[in-house]
């Protein structure tokens, strides 16, 4: 399974990390000097998480920022709740 989140789509996206040398003209110097550059990769929190899906609990990888955002729904912790809503679901008709 990728490392996406299922529901703000973040995902893992790449980048550069910078060497400088010098020192900066505010402090007195002539400036920075980029010596070198390389690719790196920016990863997002991603948990993997038991949450509602239509109605049915399911594992999915969500990022830290959408549990956060509310947008995960845990399910109940005890599978009788389950059972008690059918019930009164067939109840009430």
């Amino acid at each position: 399974m990728p490392r996406v989140c299922h529901f703000t789509g973040r995902k893992t996206s790449s980048g550069r990390t910078y060497t400088t040398r010098g020192k900066a003209k505010y402090l007195g110097g002539v400036g920075t000097k980029v010596t070198g550059k390389t690719k790196r990769k920016f990863k997002p929190n991603i948990q993997t998480v038991n949450a509602l899906v239509d109605g049915k609990p399911v594992k999915i990888k969500a990022s830290a920022k959408a549990i956060k955002m509310g947008l995960v729904v845990k399910p109940l912790k005890r599978k009788y709740g389950y059972t008690r809503q059918q019930k009164a679901a067939d109840a009430a008709g």
